[in-house]
């Protein structure tokens, strides 16, 4: 077991446990190239690491944010070259995740107006159904 608690390596039925998501999504995500397993048993099933468990969850946490699977894909391909970019590529990946944050902000209050909007149509409804017999 590693020291997040997870073990070194897991298949795709532990990994859809734990991230919360279907056999059939974590499939596509690697069929799209979003999430590749980082390796294979000799029976040829997929094997998944912590670290694929953590960049699943990054692409679950997109999702209801409406990014799609490129901006997805481009998002991924910054962070994956952060450790290793040399102080220009690392300025211009920066930037990037900049972009990336500001979008994600204002998805996320466009995400909040609407729950509030939806929490009014909730009360409109509850307030209808109190005057009904």
């Amino acid at each position: 077991m590693s020291d997040a608690g997870l073990p070194a390596t897991m298949h795709i039925g532990e990994l859809a446990e734990r991230a919360g998501m279907s056999l059939r999504t974590i499939r596509h995500y690697d069929e799209v190239g979003l999430l590749v397993p980082s390796g294979r048993t000799t029976g040829g099933f997929r094997v998944y690491t912590g670290d694929d468990l953590e960049r699943l969850l990054v692409i679950r946490r997109m999702k209801p944010l409406g990014f799609t699977l490129d901006e997805m894909a481009e998002l991924l391909r910054v962070v994956d070259g952060l450790r290793d970019a040399d102080p220009d590529d690392a300025r211009t990946r920066a930037a990037r995740l900049d972009a990336f944050l500001d979008d994600a902000r204002a998805r996320h209050a466009k995400l909040v107006e609407r729950a509030g909007m939806a929490e009014e149509f909730i009360g409109t409804l509850s307030t209808l159904r109190a005057s009904l017999p």
